[in-house]
């Protein structure tokens, strides 16, 4: 049974494509997020060596930050009238993020983690822009996490920078 929706904007019928096209983009940030956890867990855990250590660290704490994402996406979706998918629907994409086959090489673990950031601020500002004039909720939602992200990579960029001060990136 449809509801009467009127003009509640992207709520509304009128709005319906606008509305889809949103929600395709917030399953891919939700995929994106899940993966990047996925991947943090792994990449918290395997590093050796006493440099490792902050990396690990970093990551454990962003792990928590990374799944708040991926729920605030999946209750917009629903908000939005989308359905949250499920794991039949993951298709795995950070190739970059995969373990290094050496544990000591952190500098891997750094670029593979500035690499998913850059990709998630790249997707994140795409949906800023496909939000900025009809949906204004999923953009304020977008925006806070965008920034997030882009506290990630800056403090991942300044792991690599101190690095390759010292010859080793």
């Amino acid at each position: 049974m449809e509801t009467n929706r009127g003009s509640e904007g992207i709520l509304s019928q009128e709005m319906t494509e606008k509305r889809e096209e949103i929600v395709e983009l917030l399953k891919t940030a939700y995929f994106m997020e899940l993966e990047t956890v996925m991947n943090y867990v792994s990449e918290s855990i395997n590093p050796d060596g006493v440099r490792a250590q902050e990396v690990k660290e970093s990551l454990e704490e962003d792990i928590t930050e990374e799944l708040d994402h991926a729920r605030q996406f999946a209750a917009r979706i629903k908000e939005l009238y989308g359905v949250v998918p499920g794991s039949m629907e993951f298709r795995a994409e950070q190739t970059f993020l995969q373990p290094p086959e050496e544990q000591i090489d952190v500098v891997h673990v750094i670029k593979g983690v500035i690499d998913a950031e850059t990709k998630a601020i790249e997707h994140y500002t795409r949906v800023v822009e496909a939000t900025e004039d009809s949906d204004p909720v999923t953009n304020d939602m977008v925006i806070a996490i965008l920034r997030d992200e882009q506290q990630h990579r800056k403090l991942f960029e300044g792991f690599l920078r101190e690095y390759a001060a010292e010859g080793k990136a």
